[in-house]
């Protein structure tokens, strides 16, 4: 049972339930235990029967309490009231005292600002007489050059004078006292600038205070600039007399080595002395300063060993890298040592103090780059004494050439970081310039050997230095876009900052705007003038080699407007007029044309009906006949077939039109070897052009029939042929 009065306290809970307490009850009984039920109601009902009692009692106490709560609560209210009364009589009497004394505070107040005026008068009294007894004890105490003493002074003129603002000769009194100022700074300078060359830590720190406390620590600091700047001065001066016998980049490297360790020194030093100064703002102004002072300057040392050096490049590269070495020590020592993140601007200053010395050679940079090219143009050893050597040359050394042009891209990475780019592109010209110059002495050689007779290893001479060529403008072709790929680089931060730090204005604005040509997408050729250079070369190749292939056929044409050629068909010519075309056979000087256009592709082949981008290349650099080819074997060939087929047409042409007389018999007889010569080009895939056609169909027509079927070709072919042949004009 103990257990039921153990769980009774679940009846106060929230969520009871009464089945589930009364399964939990039933459940933990004991089976031997009888009457439980009936036990367990009967205590539930004497429990219920307690509660009952003690509810009654609890309302029982507090209906008796009741009355008393409201007598407490009536006695609270009236004395709240009464207190309301009190304050609204307090607030009365404060209202009227405010009345009654407000003109007596508003004079209280009045007097206590005249008090206060009046004590600051005093005070200005005071401290004016002050001023002059501290004016009269310095003129006593300037004489003794006791620099402590003299500050002391001018701190307490300085005190009095914040309390004399408002003096009328203030202004006056302030220019005298910077006069003292300066009085005192020049009694003290040269004890400064034997401290501060000493090194003497001790009295360094008293002249901090001095002019800390007189408001000069600026001027201070410019007398330890200027002693430390004349001292690295003598550094350099003192340099070169004892090393004499070292070389010029000995020198340079041996003082940027004094720099960087003087930095170490000073800027321990500086921060014992000058403690609420910057120390790396202090040296960095110090060491710009420095550079562009030295005598004799870097420029004067620099120039006198380039007169000596064989090698100019090489020199300015180990310039530039001892340079940039001493940039970058002292740049990492200033950002370990500097505990604020440098000034950019007197970073910037440094920097371009630094590289100061390089501005000028940078500049110059494509004379020196061009002078080093062009000495390396004999070396590739082109020109031999055989023509036929010379052009193999020439082909053998363009992969030579190409390197050259490499190293000289290199080279002006080290030596300018990029930004001689202008420079550098000025150089290349003027180098592949000078190696065209060589093909243009082989053409000329070519030229000097060509002859009037059919001559095939001429002309193989010249598809060779034709293909060359080609070759050599596929090469500049990648050359251009390996250029045009480094100026894209060129806008990348480190090259954007070398070039605030290498370049002159003027090249300045001429390296931005060859970037801003290459970047915006302008049609910019970086070697425009070597490739139309390369491309005019190709088309004088080209004409020289069609006149080598021309050239027998022009010597046999030429017996076309000879009058002999036709005077042996003047007798014959009643006989002949009626027999057929086939009786006629073509004469030599045709025969000998057709032969040897049927064996010229014999000699192309090698070349031109097989794959060879060189040749390919070459011709398409020609002229728009071979670039607006299609691609395929063989198309080559044949376009320079049709130009010299064209070019036997036109000169055939003229030559017919120079003859003066022809009869019947040989007006047929011209119109046969036409004819011919047209069979010739068929075979070969070729067409005479209409002027010929139109020739070889005037010449044949009868003279009664010539008037009515010369309709339709030209007018001056009309009229030309009637005259050669003597016809009469219907008119």
């Amino acid at each position: 049972m103990n257990y039921i009065f153990q769980n009774i306290s679940s009846f106060s809970s929230d969520d009871f339930d009464t089945k589930t307490w009364i399964n939990d009850i039933l459940k933990n009984v004991e089976k031997k235990e009888s009457n439980y039920t009936m036990s367990l109601v009967m205590k539930l009902q004497l429990y219920v029967q307690q509660v009952n009692n003690a509810l009654e009692d609890t309302s029982q106490q507090v209906l008796a309490s009741l009355p008393k709560i409201l007598r407490d609560s009536k006695n609270l209210q009236q004395e709240a009231l009464v207190l309301k009364e009190r304050m609204s009589i307090v607030r009365a009497e404060i209202e009227k005292i405010e009345q009654d004394t407000g003109k007596s505070i508003d004079i209280i107040a009045k007097l206590d600002s005249m008090q206060n005026t009046l004590i600051v008068a005093k005070q200005g009294l005071h401290e004016s007489d002050n001023w002059t007894i501290l004016v009269n004890d310095l003129e006593e105490i300037f004489d003794s050059k006791n620099v402590e003493s003299i500050s002391e002074k001018i701190v307490g003129m300085q005190n009095s004078l914040k309390l004399l603002i408002n003096v009328a000769d203030y202004e006056d009194r302030k220019l005298q006292l910077e006069g003292l100022k300066n009085r005192l700074e020049a009694i003290a300078s040269p004890s400064i600038v034997q401290v501060f060359t000493t090194h003497n830590t001790e009295q360094s720190q008293m002249y901090v205070d001095i002019f800390t406390s007189i408001g000069r620590l600026p001027q201070l600091l410019k007398y330890y600039q200027k002693c430390q700047r004349d001292i690295l001065l003598k550094k350099w001066r003192d340099q070169l007399e004892i090393e004499q016998d070292e070389t010029t980049i000995q020198w340079i490297h041996n003082y940027f080595n004094n720099l960087l360790s003087n930095w170490h020194t000073q800027y321990r030093w500086f921060n014992q002395v000058f403690v609420d100064e910057s120390a790396s703002r202090a040296l960095m102004q110090i060491y710009t300063d420095v550079l562009l002072s030295l005598d004799p300057s870097l420029n004067d040392c620099i120039d006198a060993a380039l007169k000596q050096v064989p090698d100019k490049l090489s020199f300015l590269h180990e310039v530039k890298q001892t340079t940039t070495e001493f940039r970058d020590s002292l740049t990492n020592i200033i950002d370990q040592s500097s505990q604020a993140k440098p000034d950019p601007d007197e970073t910037f200053k440094l920097q371009k103090s630094i590289f100061h010395h390089m501005v000028p050679y940078i500049g110059k940079y494509a004379a020196y780059e061009q002078a080093n090219l062009m000495k390396q143009l004999p070396t590739l050893n082109c020109m031999k004494d055989e023509l036929t050597d010379t052009i193999q040359a020439l082909g053998l050394c363009i992969p030579s050439v190409l390197d050259i042009s490499r190293e000289a891209l290199k080279r002006c990475k080290e030596i300018t970081e990029n930004c001689g780019y202008c420079g550098l592109l000025v150089a290349l010209r003027a180098f592949f310039q000078g190696f065209a110059d060589f093909y243009r002495v082989a053409l000329r050689q070519i030229d000097r050997n060509k002859k009037s007779e059919e001559d095939w290893s001429v002309f193989q001479l010249c598809l060779s230095l034709l293909q060359n060529s080609g070759e050599m403008i596929l090469k500049l072709q990648q050359l251009e876009k390996d250029l045009t790929n480094q100026v894209l680089e060129l806008n990348k931060k480190e090259i954007l900052q070398y070039k605030q730090l290498l370049l002159n204005p003027t090249d300045l604005r001429e390296f931005d705007s060859l970037v801003k040509c290459v970047t915006d997408g302008t049609q910019l050729s970086l070697l425009d003038a070597v490739m139309m250079e390369f491309n005019k070369l190709c088309s004088d190749i080209h004409h020289t080699t069609y006149q080598v292939v021309f050239a027998p056929i022009a010597t046999q044409l030429g017996v076309v407007q000879l009058a002999e050629t036709w005077s042996h068909f003047d007798g014959s010519s009643m006989l002949n007029t009626d027999l057929p075309d086939y009786s006629f056979s073509p004469q030599e000087y045709i025969t000998q044309i057709g032969q040897y256009l049927l064996i010229l592709p014999q000699h192309l082949e090698p070349f031109l009906f097989k794959e060879n981008p060189s040749l390919t290349c070459a011709l398409r650099a020609v002229d728009q006949e071979y670039s607006n080819a299609s691609e395929g074997e063989g198309v080559m060939a044949h376009i320079f077939l049709t130009i010299v087929a064209r070019g036997t047409s036109q000169v055939f042409c003229e030559k017919i039109l120079s003859i003066c007389q022809l009869s019947q018999s040989a007006s047929r007889q011209l119109a046969h070897d036409i004819s011919y010569l047209q069979n010739i080009f068929e075979e070969l895939g070729l067409s005479m052009t209409e002027n010929l056609q139109q020739l070889s169909t005037l010449l044949k027509l009868p003279s009664d029939q010539y008037q009515s079927q010369s309709g339709g070709c030209s007018a001056r072919l009309v009229a030309a042929v009637r005259q050669m042949r003597n016809i009469k004009s219907s008119n």
